[in-house]
């Protein structure tokens, strides 16, 4: 049976993933920072570990604690958050905040597991990006950050594994049924002064009604389980794509950024 570590599974897709896999005959080793959500993963059966990835000594708790169980064949680095807000009223404390979870945990992690993948001969890293790791939004900049820094350190990993039997990939989601928009509200209470913004107005009249008066599905938006169906994909293809686009917004924005100039791709953005 073939065993899977996959970081971020109290909801949405690392949730779906991880029940997907165990589906499919994976042996599964979920992660949640909440102790009740660890629980709840154990209660369906699958191994779970405590991971915070903004800690050092949990990221390697969490490794250590996943080799003991046995040989680990593929890890997902699912977890992250969001953190909206103008760029211009985000403190250095909160985008260190951002940084140490969405991305400086998901290489600590990875760089620990990378001996044992060495060892076998083989192994899969599956980095979950964003269509905001290829274009960038307005409010959005903490996140589009993280994302394009995500890209490009997958994208020199892949690189440099090519004669390791390590297979390295991507999967770039759009709109997906999930809860990172409710997630994002108390790391946007706590890091953004929005009041004392000379964007103010902006605020109330638009981000503040996409955070706190959700208007239902975005017309492109899919169910988790079309991540989970990309994440089988590059566990399982003998030679997996670098990169698997999912919802018709990330594909179209994977064709903008290459084809558009600045200014066109501009106006994309401030549109979308």
């Amino acid at each position: 049976m073939r065993r899977v570590l996959i970081t971020g599974c109290s909801s949405g897709i690392g949730l779906d993933a991880a029940r997907h896999l165990q589906a499919q005959g994976w042996q599964v080793v979920a992660t949640c920072r909440s102790p009740r959500d660890v629980a709840a993963r154990q209660a369906e059966g699958m191994e779970c570990l405590p991971l915070d990835l903004a800690s050092e000594d949990s990221v390697a708790a969490c490794a250590e604690a996943a080799l003991v169980g046995g040989p680990v064949d593929a890890l997902v680095n699912n977890a992250a958050f969001a953190l909206p807000g103008a760029v211009e009223d985000m403190p250095r404390g909160a985008l260190r905040a951002i940084f140490e979870v969405n991305l400086l945990g998901t290489p600590d992690l990875t760089t620990r597991l990378i001996p044992h993948f060495r060892d076998r001969g083989a192994g899969r890293i599956v980095n979950i990006s964003s269509v905001l790791g290829l274009v960038g939004i307005p409010w959005r900049g903490p996140y589009v950050a993280t994302k394009f820094a995500l890209e490009g350190l997958t994208d020199v990993l892949r690189l440099e594994m090519h004669d390791t039997g390590i297979h390295v990939t991507l999967i770039e989601p759009g709109p997906i049924t999930s809860r990172i928009r409710e997630n994002a509200i108390p790391h946007f209470e706590r890091w953004v002064n929005w009041q004392a913004s000379p964007r103010a107005d902006e605020y109330r009249n638009s981000l503040l009604k996409r955070l706190y008066e959700p208007s239902g599905k975005d017309r492109f938006e899919l169910p988790p389980r079309a991540v989970s169906d990309r994440i089988l994909t590059a566990l399982t293809a003998r030679n997996p794509a670098p990169r698997y686009y999912v919802t018709a917004p990330t594909r179209i924005s994977g064709v903008a950024r290459r084809v558009l100039p600045t200014r066109a791709l501009d106006w994309f953005a401030r549109r979308n």
